[in-house]
């Protein structure tokens, strides 16, 4: 009988074989954040701001145990942003919840805890944008709102506009399904008994929050209750784009504080974005610009805060103080009070 042929394979060449296949059939992907169709597959580093308002903050003239609480407050805000950027979220989603979070303070000039008009009503105003499409969304003049970022950003995403002002604003956002408040939410005695002293400096307590995400994109918003005893409607420069709020993923994302008929007039929060683009500044050289330079020679007063696409981050006031925090991937954990 014939004898048969065997091949046989040498051991050394089947194990590396074995191996082979082993590693091209069963390796998995890293986790990675979830990223929209068309962003980049690589992520970059994430860094975050924000701010409590600029104004007249000194160790004088604010009670230890009030520091103390506003430290804290923004201390939970900066690790709730710093948590969602580590964890993947888009810049959008941190900027809102930041400042929703803020919002819900009576510590701040924004959402419940907003300052008194002239007529003993309380208004809120509110912007959100992205730089990846310049994409915006506004409100002004509400009062009913729990989160007026929540109503910003829903106009953004739900409305061919970008402002909504008053009762159209509140009927938006019901038809929206998004929480309202009766007056009392908002009460807060500190805030009324600002306006029954009518203090000859404006309470500065707008809220703010800028971030680059790991995918490259900025974003920023801010929220405010206005001026103490404003009148006839007023409405500053939180929910005007490119006033008080602005991001452009070409250069940065900006949220100012201060008297808002100075940054509206110099449209100061894109002014920094347009010194970077066309001067070639960098995100410092252009903050710092546009406060001392521009803001100050017109007598007006505040800060901003700022992060460019880079990660690079900022922020510049003329005022004795400013409550402000920052963070970003690197390890950066920083909450301010006053100037240094």
């Amino acid at each position: 009988m014939e004898k048969k042929q065997v091949f046989r394979i040498p051991s050394l060449l089947l194990l590396a074989l074995v191996l082979i296949l082993t590693q091209s059939c069963g390796k998995t992907a890293p986790d990675a954040p979830t990223r929209a169709t068309g962003e980049s597959p690589s992520p970059l580093p994430y860094a975050i701001a924000l701010h409590g308002g600029a104004g007249n903050i000194t160790p004088e003239n604010l009670a230890p145990e009030k520091a103390q609480a506003i430290r804290h407050e923004l201390e939970l805000a900066l690790r709730l942003g710093d948590s969602m950027l580590a964890s993947g979220a888009r810049g959008l989603d941190v900027v809102e919840q930041v400042i929703r979070r803020l919002e819900d303070s009576p510590l701040f000039n924004a959402g419940r805890g907003s300052v008194f008009a002239h007529d003993g009503r309380q208004s809120m105003d509110a912007a959100i944008m992205e730089g990846r499409d310049l994409g915006a969304g506004a409100v002004a003049g509400v009062t009913d709102i729990r989160n007026p970022i929540s109503a910003a950003r829903a106009v953004l995403h739900n409305s061919p506009h970008v402002l909504l002002v008053g009762p159209g604003a509140s009927e938006f956002a019901r038809l929206m399904e998004l929480e309202l408040a009766p007056p009392e939410y908002f009460f807060d005695s500190a805030r009324w008994d600002d306006l029954q002293r009518l203090r000859q400096d404006p309470k500065m307590g707008t809220v703010g929050c800028v971030v680059l995400d790991q995918f490259g994109n900025l974003a920023a918003g801010t929220s405010t209750g206005g001026m103490t005893d404003k009148r006839f409607g007023r409405v500053g420069d939180s929910p005007i784009i490119g006033a008080g709020t602005y991001a452009n993923n070409a250069s940065c994302a900006i949220s100012c504080t201060g008297h808002g008929e100075y940054f509206i007039r110099l449209a100061l929060a894109k002014e920094v974005s347009a010194l970077m683009l066309h001067a070639g500044l960098s995100l410092d050289s252009a903050c710092q610009v546009a406060i001392h330079q521009q803001l100050s020679p017109l007598g007006g007063q505040g800060g901003l805060i700022a992060v460019d696409k880079s990660g690079q981050l900022c922020w510049s006031f003329n005022t004795p103080g400013m409550f402000r925090a920052r963070a970003n991937a690197e390890g950066l954990f920083e909450v301010q009070l006053f100037a240094p």
